[in-house]
């Protein structure tokens, strides 16, 4: 007999029973520093109490009433949203997956209510991520992805990240959109440059296609700016946001550019509970936090700090270690052992971390992480690669 639980998971032998600021106490009985903050999702970390002052005052008024009616809460955070990025306009969902598939079917309803329907095909990247849905998946190049989940959705070229002539080569009369992550977070922390996403843009613009930017790991403030495509000085036509976005109660966003997202008119896309006023309510405190003055630069030096002390730990332990990657406190730790044996091994001495491609192990602390905390996870790490070199 199988588990009533559906065995998709292979979850470590842990659980947790309350969380504080960067800090989970597990049913073990020890408290565990939190460098991996749900996989980049716990920004404001544990129990933060305008969080919780959100929710609870939401939770005594009203949590559904579906799309039926306006819900105010939508539109004062999609208003924020508005004023703070490119966008005009903003969808919400419950997860990055529905994000994404919000913007490509956008994409889609762009080209055919201008008359192109034929135009439907989006130019994705090697190793990406998008999700978990049928479209996703087939938008993301990886086979390990794919296997058992067959026939593949049709519609997406794949090409290798920072190869701009691959890009021009792989545009058809029928391609529509590019779509990348700013930074490969499941393939490894790989930081798309700069130089590469002006490109991007400026390709888009000669041939008359849309931008599409998969800001779910990276948007909310991870890299230090409130998303990403900030570094390369450059607007998309459609982002996707999630993660972050709520702080861990369970929300999604998809922004657009005026002339595609009034394309998307009265019952071309919808959810039940997207935008329910309990997600609003605390996606909009999250949102007021991360916006404050001085969050942000607090970031980047955090991020900075992490780096630095990176450094030394790569230098002590060149068995061990290879290289720091990422932006922010979007970091990658390139292993050249199993990255599994790392973060084992920090997870033995009270660390979370997340695991990704290319020998990575991914650090994603909340972002109130301080020096103090940082610190602490220097030291840890320096241990974990000591023992891990004396056997």
């Amino acid at each position: 007999m199988i588990p009533a639980l559906l065995s998709n998971y292979a979850p470590a032998d842990l659980s947790f029973e309350k969380g504080e600021g960067m800090y989970l106490y597990g049913n073990d009985g020890r408290r565990y520093l939190d460098f991996m903050a749900g996989i980049a999702v716990s920004a404001l970390g544990h129990a933060h109490p305008k969080m919780i002052g959100a929710l609870t005052e939401q939770a005594h008024k009203v949590w559904h009433v579906s799309n039926i009616f306006r819900i105010p809460g939508q539109e004062e955070l999609a208003q924020k949203l508005v004023d703070a990025t490119f966008a005009d306009a903003v969808y919400f969902c419950n997860s990055g997956a529905e994000a994404n598939e919000c913007g490509l079917k956008m994409v889609r309803k762009y080209f055919s209510a201008n008359g192109h329907p034929e135009k439907y095909r989006v130019i994705a990247f090697e190793n990406s991520f998008h999700g978990r849905t049928l479209a996703t998946i087939a938008a993301a190049g990886q086979q390990k992805l794919l296997d058992g989940f067959g026939p593949v959705v049709e519609g997406f070229d794949h090409v290798p990240v920072g190869d701009i002539e691959k890009v021009k080569s792989a545009i058809t009369d029928e391609t529509a959109a590019i779509l990348i992550e700013p930074v490969l977070g499941e393939g490894g922390i790989q930081v798309v440059q700069p130089e590469f996403m002006r490109a991007l843009r400026e390709l888009c613009d000669e041939r008359g296609l849309l931008l599409m930017l998969d800001e779910i790991q990276t948007g909310m403030g991870r890299t230090g700016k409130l998303f990403a495509y900030e570094h390369a000085g450059i607007t998309p036509d459609i982002l996707t946001s999630a993660k972050a976005l709520g702080g861990g109660f369970p929300v999604g966003a998809c922004l657009a550019v005026e002339k595609v997202a009034k394309t998307m008119t009265v019952g071309s896309h919808g959810s039940t509970y997207g935008g329910n006023p309990l997600a609003m309510a605390v996606a909009g405190a999250v949102v007021e936090v991360i916006t404050e003055e001085g969050f942000l630069d607090h970031v980047t030096q955090m991020g900075n700090h992490l780096k630095q002390g990176h450094a030394g730990v790569v230098d002590r332990h060149p068995e061990i270690l290879e290289e720091i990657r990422g932006v922010g406190l979007h970091i990658g730790l390139k292993c050249k052992v199993e990255n599994t044996q790392v973060s084992n091994k920090l997870l033995e001495l009270g660390v979370l971390t997340a695991k990704g491609g290319d020998y990575v192990v991914r650090l994603l602390p909340p972002l109130i992480v301080e020096d103090t905390q940082i610190s602490e996870f220097i030291n840890l790490l320096d241990e974990a690669c000591t023992e891990l070199e004396n056997g």
